[in-house]
């Protein structure tokens, strides 16, 4: 039975993707609820229905007290039917709408819209550029991909289950008293004037109050993640105490929108004390004062008594619901503000694979300053053809790196181009661009999953046997089979932590070098590659880079010049241009920057200012 309900929607369906998602509420709701329209449907219809027969065995309950007043046994008798009717209705009927509702709210609706929003948020943030993400904290990002589905959830299920029933009961009540009789709408009429008064006054105000809530938890989350993923930092620098200030001030903070917020709450529940007060005092009395003047019967007044006391019992329920309505609204429109960003790093409408033929790659008249006057690539024009093997070396902010992030395209550029076997690269799919090539950086992070998942990121498709290998050419066969989680995982299958911290530096760039080498691309970029390795590790892999390097075109980015000596071809660049290029005996000879860096490295490293 359940399963029948949670499958009534793929929340994982295919779907339309957009650069940009609605920002409008109600345009983004629409658009990402369509596979849910029907059941939206049928949800309400069955609230509505459920809300009718609640309202029947109230009119039911007095017609039955009527009769046992005035009626005598045979009357009752031969109204057997009706009563009978209403003892299904009441133990059968009402009982099997009301599971249904549960049902669908529960089992269809509530999991798969939080699931497909899910989804789809995390797929759109997903598609954002590195810059995107360099931009914020990654723990306010998550907090918003995961809370506004949550929310999104609520608000759906107060509009098609929670406010049909509503409507329908207060609706179905009015007539009821009509019916029953006219002059006890009045206390009704009354109440819900002054109750629609007090849910506009609370409501209007509740929104912004929950949307600066939920900014500010969305804040607190991001500083407290930041300071947990950079924990080494904070340990070594000895700066707990200003970590501690940074999050009681963000607590603090979230304390007072809250304290806000609740403060509404508090206004909203004390006035419907009263308001329901006078309702059922009103109402219950007027009954009883037409009763006694005989207008009217004991069975009006005991269906009169419970209807108020029922919607009384209700209207908090119905406050709660409006209060969640709009708080939640305020959740998803702080939300909106990650999932809905346009994604500006797109493939171009026309974009195609890479066709790599002998990856040679040009670099023509570029320019990218990160939308500055300064810093950055100024007029760069680089021409390597394909197989060679190239050192990068400068200064620090010479430019390496933004080379680097503009080849990977994880920026356009702002001016110039970049070709790979004649192709420019802003008009080749990212996916397909990067698939075709190979990258070890200066901090190699690793994702939190087992040793093998992370070497197979090169090649998901590996086969163990493959992944053993690669690691053995990696150097790190050795020490991953010694390797034992604390979930009692060993070997391959261990956790490394997160960002890989439960391994050293050098364990580290040994297991991003062998995912390199399974993926086995035919362009490849290292960022100070050996950084992390010591004299006796990097001696026992020389043969591994020379195998590695093997038929591709390599660029090397270097700091410590040893590494890059035998290179074919060495690039000094300094302010964002080439200003020498050749082999390292060639610049020695020129006696130029390189030379200079040269002759200052102390340990093998470049000193960070050039004079």
């Amino acid at each position: 039975m359940f399963k029948f309900f949670e499958s009534l929607v793929d929340p994982f369906c295919q779907y339309e993707e957009t650069d940009t998602p609605p920002r409008e509420i109600l345009h983004f709701l629409r658009d990402y609820t369509k596979p849910f329209y029907f059941l939206f449907g049928v949800t309400a219809f069955f609230a509505f229905l459920l809300a009718t027969i609640e309202l029947l065995l109230i009119y039911g309950i007095g017609q039955i007290v009527d009769l046992m007043q005035t009626g005598s046994r045979q009357e009752i008798l031969e109204n057997g039917l009706f009563i009978a009717f209403f003892l299904i209705l009441a133990g059968i009927g009402m009982p099997l709408i009301a599971s249904i509702t549960v049902l669908l709210n529960n089992n269809s609706l509530m999991p798969n819209i939080a699931t497909l929003f899910r989804w789809r948020g995390h797929r759109q943030v997903m598609r954002q550029s590195v810059g995107w993400f360099e931009n914020d904290f990654a723990g306010r990002i998550a907090n918003r991909v995961m809370q506004t589905p949550r929310s999104a959830g609520e608000v759906i299920y107060h509009v098609f289950d929670a406010f049909s029933y509503i409507v329908a009961y207060l609706v179905g009540a009015l007539f009821l008293l009509l019916n029953a009789e006219m002059e006890l709408i009045i206390p009704l009429l009354l109440w819900m004037f002054a109750y629609g008064y007090l849910i506009v006054f609370v409501v209007k105000r509740i929104q912004p109050a929950s949307q600066a809530a939920a900014d500010a938890r969305s804040n607190l989350n991001g500083y407290i993640v930041d300071a947990y993923t950079n924990i080494q930092s904070v340990k070594l620098f000895s700066n707990e105490q200003k970590e501690l200030e940074y999050a009681r001030e963000a607590i603090a903070d979230t304390r007072n929108t809250i304290i806000k917020e609740l403060r509404l709450y508090s206004i909203m529940d004390i006035s419907l004390s009263f308001l329901n007060g006078i309702l059922t005092a009103g109402t219950i009395g007027w009954a009883i004062w037409l009763w006694y003047s005989g207008q009217t019967s004991v069975g009006v007044v005991a269906a009169a008594a419970t209807l108020v006391l029922r919607i009384s019992a209700m209207s908090g329920w119905i406050m709660w619901a409006a209060s969640t309505f709009f708080r939640e609204l305020g959740v998803i429109r702080e939300g909106l503000e990650t999932i809905t960003e346009k994604v500006e790093l797109v493939d171009h409408e026309k974009a195609d694979q890479l066709n790599l033929g002998h990856a040679k790659i040009e670099v023509q008249n570029l320019y990218h300053h990160y939308g500055k006057d300064f810093g950055g690539l100024d007029n760069l024009n680089i021409k390597i053809p394909a197989g060679q093997k190239v050192g990068l070396v400068g200064p620090s902010g010479a430019g390496k790196s933004t080379l680097f992030k503009l080849l990977l395209r994880f920026y356009d550029v702002e001016k110039g181009k970049i070709l790979i076997d004649d192709q420019n690269i802003s008009l080749i799919k990212q996916e397909s661009l990067r698939h075709h090539i190979g990258t070890i950086q200066q901090d190699s992070s690793l994702l939190h999953r087992s040793i093998r998942e992370n070497i197979s990121y090169g090649k998901p498709d590996a086969t163990e046997e493959e992944i053993i290998n690669a690691a053995k050419k990696a150097r790190a066969h050795e020490f991953i089979i010694n390797l034992r989680d604390t979930d009692g995982n060993q070997g391959y299958s261990s956790k490394v932590g997160e960002r890989g911290v439960k391994l050293s530096g050098g364990q580290r760039q040994r297991i991003a070098l062998a995912r390199v080498i399974l993926k086995d691309a035919p362009i490849l970029l290292m960022d100070e590659a050996t950084s992390a390795l010591d004299s006796d590790i990097e001696a026992a892999i020389k043969e591994t880079f020379s195998y590695l390097m093997e038929g591709k075109t390599v660029i090397a980015i270097a700091h410590r010049l040893s590494t890059i000596v035998n290179m074919d071809r060495i690039l000094v660049m300094n302010n964002g241009r080439i200003i020498e290029d050749g082999s390292h005996t060639d610049l020695l000879a020129n006696n130029g920057l390189y030379a200079k860096l040269w002759a200052q490295q102390s340990g093998g490293f470049i000193q960070t200012t050039v004079k």
